[in-house]
């Protein structure tokens, strides 16, 4: 019985041991791998930098959040300079290149959403609280003024 016992416990061990390693060897090595040529290198022509970099600001890096893939040091933001850069080299425009960001990671990596079938609440919610707090306001006041108009 204790041999049983022992055997899987060892096996468990065995096991999770397994799954750490094939969790841990992928993510150390996204670390050492060198970034990307544009991801801390300008353009040499200043113009095609002064648009990449004004894309850049308002595209959002999706590790930090809260910072412009311009202003953070993840490696993925790292990356996606690299492919807005290496895009606009290419001749791409900053539409195109926002577009297909859009499309790679979602509408969230984007500080200035448009409209669009996923993404209308959040242009829609603002309005309709204004709407539901001003009938409420209007309904209050409304009976506030008949109740103070009946009394002697």
């Amino acid at each position: 019985m204790m041999r049983v016992v022992i055997g899987a416990l060892v096996a468990l061990a065995v096991i999770g041991g397994l799954m750490l390693l094939g969790v841990g060897i992928p993510a150390a090595a996204q670390d050492t791998m060198p970034p990307a040529p544009y991801a801390y290198n300008q353009l040499d022509d200043p113009q095609l930098e002064a648009e990449a970099t004004a894309l850049m600001q308002t595209l959002r890096c999706l590790k930090c959040q809260s910072q412009s893939i311009a202003d953070s040091d993840a490696p993925m933001a790292g990356d996606m300079r690299h492919q807005v850069r290496s895009r606009i080299a290419a001749g791409e425009s900053p539409d195109a290149i926002r577009a297909w960001l859009v499309a790679r990671y979602g509408d969230y990596v984007s500080y200035t959403p448009t409209v669009s079938a996923t993404t209308w609440p959040l242009f829609a919610g603002p309005a309709l609280l204004i709407a539901i707090v001003a009938a409420v306001l209007v309904r209050r006041l409304g009976k506030r003024r008949a109740g103070s108009g009946e009394r002697p």
